[in-house]
């Protein structure tokens, strides 16, 4: 008799996974939603799309998800890996995320593991990564309170631009309180969390409070090392606006290029709102705000829902297949062995 061996299997169990319920997603927004909404009329608009300026909203998302892997690049100085294989992790995490409701928390736990797999030191790599992830929403954020603060009297107050502007505002009172925390009150963290770990069993109160030095050690050399500092802020402010601009482009190459200023409201109402999680990579949120707020600017209900859609299908499913290779191929080169 011959036994099976699970690790000889080409697609492994949780790709698998992935590309299954990506394929039912797509489906039911693609197919199902288009003829619930009526979506399916507008699709006689897209003979009026201009290939070029499609193609360039396509380049600009690409660009966008090079800036992260730059963003990434920075943030893990002095331990980063090679930016083919940044590409790769970040892909097979977006990806993740993307399928799963509340996925950022799982991706993010695979970006660690990963990214631990090719070297990366544990204390590079959290404090790497959360910063990407804070840093990148302290971005956005302050991207859409300018472009509110200039629409408001140009447009006038809506309840939801309050909502995502409070939801922002909790988000940057977490991460600055963290900073704080770990920069300004390290002590008190290490006795409240030797405390805390101490009660907890299995976990080596040592172990997490020098983890916790590290991080903090990290932080200080980060606000202490300007280059970085500002490279991270320029890569981070980079992949927005760029993966803005491609659905600025979507939209002007059905010949409605609006306002930047209404399109980074609309932009950052949405990225914001889907910040929460309710469904995998904010799936329904992002169109059910960007549409309404595309056709309130001004822009007729087909082109928007187009522009829109096909700015999604750039940026939210084609990276599902992308992402999924992308594991597949850090699988067979052995970077994600260590930890199987």
């Amino acid at each position: 008799m011959t036994s099976k061996n699970p690790k000889r299997r080409i697609i492994p169990k949780e790709l698998r996974f992935i590309l299954s319920i990506g394929l039912v997603f797509f489906i039911f927004e693609y197919f199902v939603v288009p003829q619930l909404t009526t979506a399916s009329k507008s699709l006689r608009v897209l003979i009026h799309i201009n290939p070029l300026l499609a193609g360039l909203a396509i380049f600009l998302e690409i660009s966008s998800i090079w800036a992260y892997a730059e963003l990434t690049k920075v943030v893990l100085t002095p331990h980063s890996p090679r930016r083919r294989d940044i590409l790769r992790v970040n892909l097979s995490s977006l990806a993740l995320g993307h399928i799963l409701p509340g996925g950022t928390a799982t991706a993010g736990a695979l970006n660690y593991r990963l990214y631990s797999n090719l070297g990366v030191p544990a204390s590079t790599n959290g404090f790497g990564l959360a910063v990407q992830g804070s840093g990148s929403a302290v971005v956005l954020n302050v991207i859409f309170w300018v472009a509110l603060v200039v629409s408001i009297p140009l447009r006038g107050f809506n309840p939801a631009y309050g909502f995502a502007a409070l939801a922002g505002v909790f988000l940057l009172l977490i991460f600055f309180g963290i900073v704080i925390l770990l920069t300004r009150g390290q002590k008190y963290a290490e006795t409240v969390l030797r405390r805390t770990i101490g009660r907890i069993p299995r976990l080596d109160p040592d172990r997490i409070t020098a983890l916790l030095e590290s991080i903090a050690e990290r932080i200080n050399m980060l606000l202490r090392t300007r280059k970085i500092l500002t490279a991270s802020l320029i890569w981070a402010a980079a992949n927005w606006l760029l993966d803005a601009a491609s659905l600025w482009t979507f939209l002007w190459a059905f010949g409605y290029p609006i306002s930047p200023i209404d399109l980074f409201v609309a932009y950052g109402l949405a990225n914001i709102l889907a910040v929460l999680p309710f469904t995998p990579g904010g799936l329904g949120v992002v169109e059910g705000v960007l549409i309404p707020t595309i056709v309130g600017f001004g822009v007729p209900h087909a082109p928007a829902i187009l522009a829109v859609l096909l700015y999604r299908l750039i940026n939210f499913w084609v990276p599902i297949p992308l992402g999924g290779i992308s594991y597949l191929t850090l699988r067979w080169s052995g970077k994600t062995q260590a930890s199987e």
